[in-house]
């Protein structure tokens, strides 16, 4: 009769869903909705800033606001803090319709993320002037007006050794109306001092600002003994293709990582539905 009520007790408390799985999903999502928030705030933070020092923040067409940083951060990271939410309260609470739409989401960032590395490999050379079509001028135009475009174009032109985007490199600052040759500035056909190939001066450790006055008036041959010469989407895409293995391998963990979260999702789903059949038995 003992034998019997404690045989009763362990069925009693058997479970199809696997606790390893599930608190795996949980905490796995904990840590990306954490992060989510992270961008949040630092977007948030960056937005309110540069609304406090301009004044106003446009968002007029699609390049305003993937042009903005802050609005970048604060649209990802919500992304991320939803899709993830969703993940720990459904593994936590068991709720296969909040599994259901988190897989879906993933699943979907996939696709997206395939669409773009296919356009990447097979068409480099059209995304290349895609880019340099669409972005150029945008991002030229916008350089004085958005202080984190600034600083982070002024970073990417230092770090790649380039200057300007597309294949006209150093002579698209003439499309900006500071650097443009006829502009009333002192920087008129000027380049940004991130173009520089030594833009600090050794003995005092200072940048010099001027160092890309009136480049854009010299030939090639006499620009780039004092600048980077090249675009920056041309130098990016060689440096892209120098290093194809290392990115390609980056690019299919984290492929092979998400088709494995969506695998757990998916199983602790189906497990899920077992115990609720279980149940209404």
């Amino acid at each position: 009769m003992h034998h019997h009520n404690m045989h009763r007790r362990i069925a009693h408390n058997f479970t199809y869903v696997s606790s390893c799985v599930k608190y795996m999903i949980f905490l796995l999502n904990f840590v990306f909705w954490l992060f989510g928030g992270l961008l949040i705030g630092i977007g948030f933070y960056a937005f309110y800033d540069k609304w406090q020092a301009t004044g106003l923040v446009r968002v007029e067409t699609i390049y305003d606001v993937v042009l903005n940083i802050s609005l970048v951060l604060i649209i990802s990271g919500s992304v991320i803090f939803i899709v993830s939410f969703a993940g720990c309260l459904g593994a936590l609470r068991e709720n296969t319709c909040l599994l259901k739409f988190y897989s879906m989401c993933l699943l979907l960032f996939f696709l997206l993320e395939m669409a773009v590395a296919i356009v990447g490999f097979v068409f480099p050379h059209n995304m290349n002037s895609f880019l340099e079509d669409s972005f150029t001028d945008k991002i030229i135009h916008t350089y004085r007006d958005d202080p984190d475009l600034q600083n982070f174009i002024d970073f990417a032109q230092q770090e790649f050794k380039c200057c300007g985007l597309s294949n006209a490199g150093y002579l698209d600052w003439g499309k900006n109306e500071y650097f443009n040759c006829s502009s009333p500035s002192v920087e008129r056909g000027g380049v940004p001092y991130s173009c520089c190939i030594n833009a600090t001066d050794i003995s005092s450790g200072l940048v010099n600002i001027m160092c890309g006055y009136g480049v854009q008036q010299q030939s090639v041959a006499a620009a780039s003994k004092k600048i980077w010469t090249n675009g920056c989407i041309e130098i990016v895409r060689v440096w892209a293709e120098r290093n194809l293995y290392f990115i390609a391998g980056i690019a299919l963990g984290a492929a092979l990582s998400q088709l494995l979260v969506i695998y757990l999702a998916k199983t602790l789903e189906g497990q899920i539905d077992l115990q609720k059949s279980r149940w209404s038995s």
